[in-house]
């Protein structure tokens, strides 16, 4: 319900009785009660977070304590989904189901911030190496701001009606956690939620501002592997043989086309061939070459243009090449495959409205992407389809970004070993942020 043309949040905060017609003022209880929890349990808990980091599908110990800090919250906590996966449901009367997505894993980096808490964290990975573990994308200030939300919604009950679904999600360094929570049958075994929210800290937007645009807030991307067959012959005598280096060279350029003058020009895509090799020896003409690619893009017709392409001109230069039809390059395509995460239009504009009404009117920074990063969150709303809205929450104090800009010290990326955030500021506007953004849709 709407009550007398009173934004939804302003109208909690008159359940709460600090009744305002400013939605601007009703604001400021919130942002107390969410500083207050960041004093007393949320700053610690992000601090044990940074200094425990797992690696992707290994995600144990963290999984066991983000279930323990939702069950203590008075949530109703299933494990083990998709491997490490967790999911944490309160029901609260009826109204729609709303869920909110945190990803829990670390990267395989060597920490070189200097915070006090650095990671120090060791982990045999995937192959079996010791490798140094860290926080480098900001996934331990997603779970903290997701315990935030929770302990949040749980004790102002009476300011919303509905089932509030919290997920931990593995994997999404791999790309593959989603997906994995998804073949555990996700949406059989719990509600398919009506409207779904993810977050995540950048290091390249001012802390105490928000992005969340109403198309592409992340691309889909799609491994692809080129495996070439050549001839091969004595570096000496090149006619002898059929050099799979040339040939993959040639591709490699060909491929360069694709989105130059196949692409429609205002048509975002990218294909990076980001790995070459061939070859054991100055004087040998191998037999074999191997070309890894990463293809990003936004559209399902753009995807197809890309990925067609790239077998059409790998085929076609082994052709040139003089191979034979049977030897022709063989592309294949991951399943590491993600879709790109698109916001729902209508939802996304209903939450910039009641987050710029009771956050301010400069609350977003509509700086334009420049990359096209990948992200697995659209595994949960793609099929079935749920509106969802995938925000930003800046992470670096808007001085430090302003000294990159004139030259000082640059902002640390995501996934170098000296990345790290601001982590008040990017938690608290977390959780503000996403109870906003659930009063609203929860008031319905």
């Amino acid at each position: 319900m709407k009550f007398s043309g009173l934004p939804s949040y302003a109208l909690a905060m008159t359940l709460f009785g600090m009744a305002t017609l400013n939605p601007l003022v009703a604001a400021e209880p919130l942002r107390d009660q969410v500083k207050a929890d960041y004093a007393g349990h949320l700053g610690d808990l992000f601090v044990h977070f940074h200094r425990n980091p797992e690696l992707s599908m290994m995600e144990f110990k963290t999984a066991e304590r983000l279930a323990q800090e939702l069950r203590a919250a008075g949530f109703d906590v299933s494990t083990g989904i998709g491997g490490t996966g967790i999911i944490g449901l309160m029901e609260n009367g009826a109204g729609p189901t709303v869920m909110v997505r945190a990803d829990m894993d670390g990267l395989p980096v060597l920490e070189k911030s200097g915070l006090a808490y650095a990671s120090s964290a060791t982990q045999i990975d995937w192959s079996g190496r010791e490798v140094p573990v860290m926080h480098a994308c900001g996934h331990d200030m997603h779970m903290t701001s997701l315990v935030g939300t929770a302990r949040y919604m749980a004790t102002h009950k009476e300011a919303w009606s509905g089932t509030l679904m919290l997920i931990g999600q593995p994997a999404e360094e791999r790309v593959g956690g989603a997906k994995m929570m998804m073949q555990d049958g996700l949406w059989g075994a719990y509600p398919k939620p009506d409207y779904a929210l993810a977050l995540h800290v950048s290091a390249d937007t001012p802390a105490g501002k928000l992005v969340a645009a109403t198309d592409a807030m992340y691309s889909g991307a799609d491994t692809v592997d080129i495996a070439i067959t050549g001839v091969a012959a004595h570096g000496a005598s090149p006619h002898a043989g059929i050099d799979p280096v040339v040939l993959g060279s040639q591709i490699v350029l060909a491929l360069q086309t694709l989105v130059s003058r196949e692409l429609p020009p205002r048509e975002p895509g990218v294909v990076t061939v980001g790995s070459f090799h061939a070859g054991t020896k100055h004087n040998i003409i191998s037999d074999s070459a191997h070309l890894e690619l990463t293809v990003r893009s936004e559209d399902p017709k753009s995807r197809q243009l890309l990925l067609d392409g790239i077998v059409r001109i790998a085929e076609n230069m082994g052709r040139v090449a003089g191979l034979p039809e049977d030897k022709l390059p063989i592309v294949t395509i991951s399943d590491e495959s993600v879709p790109p995460t698109v916001n729902d239009k209508a939802l996304t504009e209903r939450l910039r409205s009641v987050w710029q009404s009771t956050l301010g009117d400069d609350i977003f920074d509509e700086g334009k992407r420049l990359g096209m990063g990948a992200e697995d969150f659209g595994y949960f709303t793609v099929d079935p389809y749920i509106p969802s809205t995938y925000f930003a929450v800046g992470g670096t104090p808007q001085t430090l970004i302003e000294n990159a800009k004139n030259g000082g010290a640059p902002v640390p990326s995501h996934h170098s070993g000296l990345f790290k955030i601001e982590p008040e500021a990017s938690i608290t506007l977390g959780v503000e942020a996403t109870v906003i953004a659930l009063l609203e849709l929860f008031d319905e």
